[in-house]
């Protein structure tokens, strides 16, 4: 597919990451204003709860973009979803008859502020990438043992909070925690001190589900995809994860990028999951192109400082896709809800800089990373403002997702000071 030209004169570049082929949707408001739903065109946000209101959008009958998030059209399902971006597409292409209406209705985005998308109704996380699962494995059991028994018959994962997950920009506080190191007597509490990033795709459901669903079914089920950073403490989570996994150490924050890229703006870039030692269960098994070719990228800049990017990868290097993961998050009968949120695992590739982790870059602490600036890191100091990037590239235009960002604040003098 290439580039599909708009009225919009800024979204007809190649480097663009809104063109009339994205439309993504997110949440805006404009100085002290509501926050209302939008659709980012170019430089430019369409104003869709106005749109709306003045009869020039109308999908279902009924008020759908009245709220500040995009739930409300999730429920409606794959066809209104369909007929939304159908009428998206007709209003904002080159020559649209109705550019007149339309027209006044656009925010510079450089005048936005920009918020959560949807309400997240619950949030999973996975840890499906199998160069960040070996990497770590390794680290603590050795190459032979790296990944557990059942790492390559099923997605494993673990619920996490949904009161947790913040948009991009969010700042990110240094969370206090218990932990044990191997010379401590007692554990203590204390702040983090191997505070880390995770990069990761996230999925959202759209359409509910009441029992087990099959991946054709779950992949027709997942309305959009955001970036998601699973903030990560290192040492808290060496405490606390035996045997039930991760637990404060995921707790802290997970920030997700500002505008849902829906599934249909990414359907040039599907691609397969790689080859499978073991054949997957029926449940589980691949049912076409799965996964997305999505260049991801890390940056880190120490406060006041240029940032430095400190990885790429692709969400290709996955194990799972996010289809799979939803399929078998089902199989107990476990309901599914508009708003749900799979994050991918981390997302690392074969070689050292496309690792999506700072544990791994550092290996555990041991081999720290120098940035441009000259500054060296293990793990993320205070000030350091850390930003995923992703964008899936086609003929003549790109689609991105907005940065998903986060500065790291200071843990707090005294966190029960009242």
């Amino acid at each position: 597919m290439a580039l599909m030209k708009s009225w919009v004169g800024s979204a007809n570049s190649a480097d663009c990451p809104f063109p009339l082929n994205n439309l993504p949707y997110g949440v805006f408001s404009v100085d002290d204003g509501e926050a209302r739903c939008g659709v980012a065109i170019g430089d430019m946000i369409l104003d869709v709860t106005e749109a709306e209101a003045q009869g020039i959008v109308d999908l279902a009958g009924t008020p759908l973009f009245d709220v500040p998030y995009w739930n409300d059209l999730m429920e409606q399902g794959p066809a209104v979803w369909a007929a939304l971006r159908d009428r998206l597409t007709t209003l904002l292409a080159e020559g649209a008859a109705e550019r007149d209406e339309v027209e006044p209705l656009l925010v510079p985005m450089a005048r936005a502020t920009l918020h959560m998308p949807m309400a997240v109704s619950e949030y999973t996380d996975f840890y499906a990438g199998r160069n960040h699962a070996f990497n770590v494995g390794t680290m603590f059991r050795g190459p032979e043992n790296a990944l557990p028994p059942n790492w390559l018959h099923i997605p494993i994962g673990y619920n996490g909070r949904a009161s947790s997950v913040v948009v991009s920009g969010t700042d990110i506080r240094r969370p206090w925690g218990q932990l044990k190191g191997p010379d401590d007597a007692m554990p203590r509490f204390v702040p983090c001190a191997r505070f880390d990033i995770e990069l990761e795709m996230g999925a959202i459901v759209g359409t509910p589900s009441e029992g087990p669903i099959t991946v054709a079914e779950a992949d027709a089920n997942i309305f959009g995809y955001v970036l998601l950073n699973d903030w990560s403490a290192r040492d808290i989570q060496a405490w606390e994860y035996q045997p039930l996994g991760p637990f404060q150490a995921k707790a802290t924050a997970t920030s997700i990028s500002p505008w849902i890229v829906t599934k249909a703006a990414l359907e040039p870039f599907r691609c397969d999951t790689p080859a499978r030692e073991f054949e997957l269960l029926d449940h589980l098994k691949d049912c076409g192109p799965m996964l997305y070719d999505i260049d991801l990228a890390v940056t880190m800049a120490p406060a006041g400082k240029p940032a430095t990017t400190i990885a790429r990868t692709n969400y290709k290097e996955m194990y799972y896709s996010a289809a799979q993961q939803l399929a078998h998050h089902t199989t107990s009968g476990c309901p599914m809800t508009p708003g749900d949120l799979l994050g991918s695992g981390t997302i690392s590739g074969a070689e050292k800089s496309e690792r999506g982790s700072l544990l791994e870059l550092s290996w555990g602490g041991k081999e720290p990373i120098t940035l441009d600036t000259g500054e060296i890191r293990s793990f993320i100091e205070d000030g350091d403002t850390l930003t995923l990037t992703g964008a899936a590239r086609g003929d003549g235009y790109t689609i991105g997702f907005g940065d998903c960002t986060g500065t790291v604040l200071p843990a707090l003098a005294d966190p029960y000071k009242r």
